[in-house]
């Protein structure tokens, strides 16, 4: 499995504290399947980003890492007006792999009523957004016409595994679940940001996927599409609804 979401690198944001924490929860991750692990540091108004200090990091990481999971580079990259500007101006400082996709996060305080017009820019400017976790953001539980609208325009969605299994409560299991369901979810991550309470293993989430909405779906959402996004190439699908057992093309 191929992980698009984790704050794996050591003291950079509210994940892994320091180098010994980083290694072993690589290990655990490599131990649960993954192959492939982005590190994704925040950039917020608590965590500013900064590519010389990751790109030190992670060559410190990789000089012990014995896991055997490879490590790549992305952002957890909040929806903010200094960033989206930033973005524009440098379209790949942020982006996964250097490639065009953005992991995007918004505020659980506001959502935006121009988030179209900033996608229609971040898209022009030729990324590729991809909405972190809307089922744990009340504001986007709300909007799922507008969720499928954006994604209509060409944005992705990623589900958190731990949602999926009901860890992180009702709420959230159940919009994912509609997410799911109505075949707008294009990738399952762990968001791992620990060893205890958000570990950076998928193989449960995986599994459930299978049961639930078959074997199609979990190698696309966990294995293909992430593929796809490490080369920097087109996705090929997004979940397949289960009420309505078709194949549900990538817009």
């Amino acid at each position: 499995m191929i992980d698009i979401h984790s704050h794996v690198l050591f003291g950079l944001d509210d994940g892994s504290p320091d180098i010994e924490v980083s290694l072993e929860m690589l290990r655990m991750a490599g131990k649960h399947g993954t192959t492939d692990i982005v590190a994704s540091p925040h950039a917020n108004l608590e965590y500013s980003f900064d590519p010389a200090l990751i790109a030190e990091r992670k060559a410190m990481l990789e000089e012990r890492n014995d896991s055997g999971v490879r490590v790549h580079l992305g952002c957890d990259f909040h929806l903010q007006y200094e960033n989206i500007e930033d973005a524009i101006r440098n379209p790949r400082k942020y982006t996964i792999a250097g490639g065009p996709y953005l992991l995007v996060e918004f505020s659980d305080l506001l959502i935006f009523k121009t988030t179209s017009q900033i996608f229609n820019d971040l898209l022009s400017a030729g990324m590729r957004p991809v909405i972190t976790h809307p089922e744990r953001n009340s504001l986007l539980q709300q909007r799922l016409n507008e969720l499928k609208e954006w994604v209509g325009m060409g944005c992705s969605i990623q589900v958190t595994g731990q949602s999926l299994l009901g860890q992180f409560g009702t709420k959230a299991l159940k919009f994912a679940e509609t997410l799911m369901d109505e075949g707008v979810v294009h990738f399952v991550a762990s968001d791992g940001h620990d060893l205890k309470r958000r570990p950076p293993v998928m193989d449960a989430a995986f599994a459930h996927v299978h049961k639930r909405w078959g074997g199609i779906t979990a190698e696309l959402l966990f294995r293909e599409n992430p593929g796809a996004v490490l080369c920097g190439a087109e996705m090929r699908g997004s979940s397949v609804p289960r009420k309505k057992g078709i194949f549900s093309l990538f817009r």
